[in-house]
């Protein structure tokens, strides 16, 4: 194998960042038209998780040949409501078929707007959407995995606001008690709510000591950066979880409704499929 700092090693690393570049800017085309055929809202919480996704996906063993086994990595996207973007992005690992895509919210759809358990899609752990719920789902999966001998990783992607849900907390705090360690949360730290910026709704900072203090290792980075999140990803697990608080912008992509509460609720425009 070639060492990173060889001539070989930093070509297989800069085709592997072009390779990823490709995939999230046809997942976020894939959004924005899935948006704008179904004039569906949650165009920007579903634009800002995308290279989160993608660098989950990447660092995982969830592919289409293990996608119905039993025994295999998890990956629950707790901010339901961001469907398109976990759609779009299985699509680029083959994991979904593309004709489902197409009739997102269409009569007769298999994929709606919260990600919902589909035979279609067996990459698909948990229905969610429900927020708070998800972490308590990651970390049951996380403890199934160690009593039942596995070694497999669960990724949980929330959102921040979900944050101030009291079932968030609880589950990190058996999570850390419990010290599972193939637990991995991402935290979408787009600084957003539904309704206002975060910090005037429910401010969540000291963020990253609060997690610390329930006992998970603490990484904050750009979300956008997807090396430094696959990085991160990969890093060696401490014998605890691990949470990353992936700063993003929301609506990242479509100039005109980036960092906007607007970006929660409006769908995309025929304008935002040209400049796609």
């Amino acid at each position: 194998m070639a060492r990173a700092g060889s001539a070989r090693g930093r070509e297989n690393i800069s085709r592997s960042h072009e390779a990823a570049a490709a995939r999230c800017a046809a997942a976020r085309r894939r959004v924005i038209s899935m948006s704008y055929k179904a004039n569906s809202a949650h165009l920007g919480s579903s634009l800002g998780i995308v290279e989160i996704l993608d660098a989950v996906l990447t660092v995982s063993d969830l592919r289409p040949a293990t996608a119905s086994a039993a025994e295999r990595d998890r990956v629950i996207l707790s901010k339901g409501h961001a469907a398109m973007a976990y759609y779009a992005a299985l699509e680029q690992y083959g994991l979904v078929a593309p004709e489902l895509l197409d009739a997102y919210l269409q009569n007769g759809t298999q994929l709606w707007g919260h990600v919902g358990l589909s035979e279609a899609v067996p990459a698909i752990d948990a229905t969610s959407g429900s927020l708070g719920h998800g972490l308590s789902l990651a970390a049951g999966f996380s403890l199934g995995h160690r009593l039942r001998g596995g070694d497999h990783r669960v990724f949980c992607i929330l959102s921040d606001g979900e944050c101030d849900e009291g079932s968030t907390w609880e589950a990190a705090l058996f999570a850390g008690a419990r010290k599972l360690s193939s637990l991995t949360a991402i935290v979408d730290y787009n600084h957003i709510q539904s309704l206002a910026p975060t910090k005037e709704v429910m401010d969540l900072e000291p963020f990253g000591a609060k997690w610390r203090s329930f006992g998970f290792e603490t990484i904050e980075l750009d979300g956008h950066d997807w090396a430094a999140l696959v990085a991160a990803l990969e890093r060696p697990t401490r014998g605890r979880p691990r949470v990353i608080l992936a700063h993003t912008v929301k609506g990242k992509g479509v100039a005109r409704i980036e960092n906007t509460v607007a970006s929660h609720y409006r769908p995309a425009l025929a304008a935002d499929l040209e400049l796609a």
